[in-house]
């Protein structure tokens, strides 16, 4: 068990204090600071590095946990109630999860939900996934939000060698400058009608299709092709690092750009020739998330990395053309820099947070792309009526 106070405290910062773990501690989070949370196992009983975040949703777990946009972190859950309503396998972005590990307030219950198939303990064993509960995830947040980004190394079970772990996380290169679509993308192309789910019924399948898609996978959720799907599209998907040939080759209504991990500019050393491509030959393009970025980069701005980024299903978002302002679903670490705007690229959607940028639309052409995540998965869908928009631009309105 953790201390009596039922949290596991930060030692010091610089190198740590102890290298023994408290009465009844049998796993660490050891940040490269030299910080060092004593907790209570969880998951797979190893060890994993990377950039440590936080992210404030309140429901979908395994989606988060699943969501390829983590790859290379370790998620930090600041709700303290993970892992009661169990884990099944619908509610996941894909069959891998990329995140490098969990950190949790509790322990995790019992499942407590109709939909449970497993704990979610034995969830994250079969994935290899460590975790550690029983941490003060609130002064972590705190630490995070006040010092920005810091790479840590999680270890769960066995003579637990905090040194080792110190100079582990002191030696991982972070996320700048890092390609990590290549690691998530699919290997080779395939076709996706799967449509969204509904209670009672599982999910949907695409039976008449009105447009063809192409969406290129930085690291898409299943949701996401699940949304275009539910909007008419027929979806053909095609790895990260498709030529623009690759992709106009099949011929598409529209080509959207996938959310996905690490930074924007490294993968776009290949990407974004083929994006500027395929916005030369006028089809209508519509990205989110690292396809947001990298459209963005093809247009000629430039991106860069956020203090403690955003992630969470509570984020507002202000539409600048209409006015409305919508709850948001956000993962991300880099951000398009306002300033960079050439002419003819417009702003469409600021942050009610901290003022980022949002969204941007190229004047006169059927293209545009937002931060946030519309098909939301989880969080609220304010933002589903973009695939709309989407669709609107494929038929030439």
């Amino acid at each position: 068990m953790p201390p009596a106070d039922g949290q596991a405290a930060p030692q010091g910062s610089g190198a740590p204090t102890s290298t023994s773990p408290p009465e009844g501690a049998d796993a660490a989070l050891v940040l490269s600071d030299g910080t060092v949370f004593w907790g209570t196992g969880l998951g797979a009983e190893t060890s994993n590095v990377g950039e440590v975040c936080f992210n404030t949703s309140i429901t979908g777990y395994q989606e988060i946990l699943t969501d390829p946009s983590y790859a290379g972190q370790i998620i930090t859950f600041t709700f303290p109630h993970i892992g009661n309503v169990g884990a099944n396998p619908e509610d996941i972005e894909t069959a891998t999860p990329a995140a490098r590990g969990c950190v949790l307030r509790a322990g995790i219950t019992e499942p407590a939900n109709f939909r449970a198939t497993r704990h979610l303990d034995e969830w994250l064993r079969s994935h290899g996934l460590p975790g550690i509960a029983g941490i003060d995830t609130r002064a972590l947040t705190r630490k995070i939000r006040g010092s920005g980004f810091i790479n840590g190394t999680v270890v769960n079970g066995g003579n637990i060698d905090v040194a080792a772990a110190l100079a582990e996380a002191q030696a991982w290169p972070g996320l700048d400058g890092m390609d990590l679509a290549r690691t998530v993308t699919c290997g080779q192309t395939y076709r996706w009608e799967e449509s969204t789910w509904a209670l009672g019924r599982g999910y949907g399948v695409l039976d008449k299709p009105r447009h063809h898609v192409v969406a290129v996978d930085f690291g898409a959720k299943r949701n996401i092709l699940r949304c275009l799907a539910a909007a008419g599209c027929r979806v053909t998907v095609v790895p990260a690092t498709a030529t623009a040939e690759d992709v106009l080759g099949h011929e598409p209504d529209g080509v959207f750009l996938s959310n996905g991990p690490g930074d924007p500019a490294a993968t776009g050393e290949y990407a974004v020739p083929m994006i500027r491509q395929v916005v030369a030959s006028g089809t209508p393009v519509f990205g989110i998330c690292l396809g947001h970025q990298m459209l963005a980069l093809s247009l000629g701005c430039r991106t860069e990395k956020m203090h403690h980024g955003h992630r969470g299903a509570n984020h507002p978002v202000k539409d600048l053309e209409t006015g409305s302002v919508e709850i948001t679903s956000q993962n991300h670490g880099f951000v398009v820099v306002r300033d960079s705007l050439p002419a003819g690229v417009v702003e469409t959607h600021t942050s009610l947070f901290d003022g980022t940028l949002e969204g941007i639309r190229l004047d006169g052409r059927p293209v545009f792309s937002v931060q946030h995540h519309p098909e939301a998965s989880p969080g609220p869908q304010d933002s589903h009526h973009l695939f709309a928009r989407f669709v609107k631009f494929m038929e030439g309105d």
